[in-house]
């Protein structure tokens, strides 16, 4: 065996996806089925949704969904890919199948997109679930000095940190199972919403298609791709679910399973959420909830729906955070031992993370402009690009004349779709400067 192919068969325990070796959890006899498919749609259903039915502002309905199941398709795809090449290569992680593909460096900048982009949705998290709490607050009691941001992410951190404590994410399924029900329980409402101001005859009329008036309206249709691309990205979460399924060869049916559930819950929630607001959806379309329904026990159902989804993100956050802190750990403590085994590490990054995380939500104000600054650069890099950069290298010789085809279609559109999207970020913020501050 060669050096280097030595270096990579011994990386079984890679940081970026370390199972467990401490002997609490010795009796621990694999994740089934049902949990590793909930573990992983909740990785996928998360802050993102809020986005979505503005990208149905956007593009229209039918470009919408289309867009959605596109999406959904490109994710499998490319996560087939991780799996097949991580087989081929031995490789138990996305960090291993980076280190087999390009050497150390290949796993030190998956490692560093990893940090960017689940720092970056946690942040979104907090951000959404602050907004929830201080708003209703503020309704019901005033501006006081209990409700400023601050305040009130203090106090909803402290109430789902101790779920970032669990060392298996099998441990999360309940957690898991709960935040889907509520994620339901959310869709549920704004379906009975949809239904009761349809026959009122108050529905907003959507439009089908997007509308062109000039380039800049052209250029606005790609700002959609990096807040989709951010709403299927799971790829770091994979390998992890894999190793600790009860069996490891049904990773493709619980992706696959995983992946219908969420598309179907962002088809039917951007349809909803559209359907109400029409062009008065705003980025984060729980914003939206905050006016008055103009239903009977219309605030009462307006705070069941933005509670119930605070809710959900708070039971999501310790699934996203669960690769966050073992990336933390294999980027800075690569010999180190499973972060299992030290009580003092794990406690210590945990800590560290959460900090880093609850300061950036004080300071970062827009839920649509972290999607898109994360989606158009981190995010697309662990879930499009760099699987098709695994495939052109092809280390091992395995990849087909199909598989290089797709992963250069894959590049040049991720490239370019997030470099427009970028571009026409730029330039109506430049736009929205000069108004504000006309010369």
């Amino acid at each position: 065996m060669a050096p280097e192919d030595e270096e990579v068969h011994n990386d079984l325990t890679e940081q970026l996806v370390k199972t467990s070796e401490s002997d609490e959890h010795a009796e621990f006899k694999g994740a089934s089925f049902n949990g590793a498919v909930l573990n992983l749609a909740t990785t996928i259903i998360g802050a993102g949704i809020m986005a979505l039915p503005a990208t149905m502002k956007i593009l229209g309905l039918v470009p919408g969904i289309v867009m959605i199941v596109l999406m959904a398709f490109l994710t499998e795809k490319t996560i087939e890919i991780l799996l097949r090449f991580s087989g081929i290569g031995n490789a138990r992680s996305y960090g291993a199948l980076m280190q087999d593909s390009f050497g150390r460096p290949g796993r030190i900048v998956l490692q560093v997109a990893v940090l960017v982009s689940n720092i970056g949705v946690l942040i979104v998290y907090m951000i959404i679930i602050g907004d929830v709490f201080e708003d209703m607050l503020e309704e019901r009691l005033g501006k006081t000095w209990w409700d400023q941001r601050t305040i009130v992410l203090l106090f909803t951190t402290c109430v789902f940190a101790p779920f970032t404590a669990f060392k298996q994410i099998d441990d999360l399924r309940f957690a898991s199972a709960t935040s889907l029900a509520l994620a339901v329980l959310f869709l549920v409402i704004t379906g009975a919403i949809v239904v009761t101001k349809f026959f009122s005859g108050g529905l907003m009329k959507p439009k089908l298609l997007p509308s062109f008036t000039d380039l800049s309206s052209v250029l606005k249709l790609f700002t959609v791709v990096p807040v989709l691309v951010n709403a299927f990205i799971c790829h770091s979460n994979v390998h992890s679910i894999q190793n600790e399924l009860q069996d490891s060869t049904r990773i493709k049916p619980v992706v696959r399973s995983a992946l219908i559930m969420s598309s179907s819950v962002y088809i039917v929630t951007s349809l909803f959420g559209y359907l109400l607001f029409g062009e008065s959806t705003r980025d984060d379309v729980l914003k939206n909830f905050d006016t008055h329904l103009k239903i009977p026990y219309g605030l009462v159902i307006s705070d069941a729906v933005r509670v119930s989804y605070a809710a959900h993100l708070m039971l999501v956050f310790p699934i996203i955070f669960y690769p966050l802190r073992v990336n933390v750990d294999g980027l800075f403590f690569p010999t180190a031992p499973s972060l299992t085994t030290s009580n003092l590490r794990f406690r210590s990054i945990t800590a560290g993370l959460i900090a880093v995380i609850f300061v950036g939500a004080n300071f970062i104000p827009s839920i649509w402009d972290a999607f898109q600054l994360i989606g158009a650069t981190a995010s697309v890099c662990i879930g499009f690009i760099f699987p098709a950069a695994v495939i052109l290298k092809d280390r091992h010789n395995r990849a087909t004349k199909m598989d290089k085809t797709i992963a250069i279609f894959v590049i040049v559109l991720a490239v370019f779709s997030n470099a427009i999207a970028m571009y026409s970020d730029v330039c109506a913020l430049l736009k929205k400067h000069k108004s504000t501050f006309p010369m």
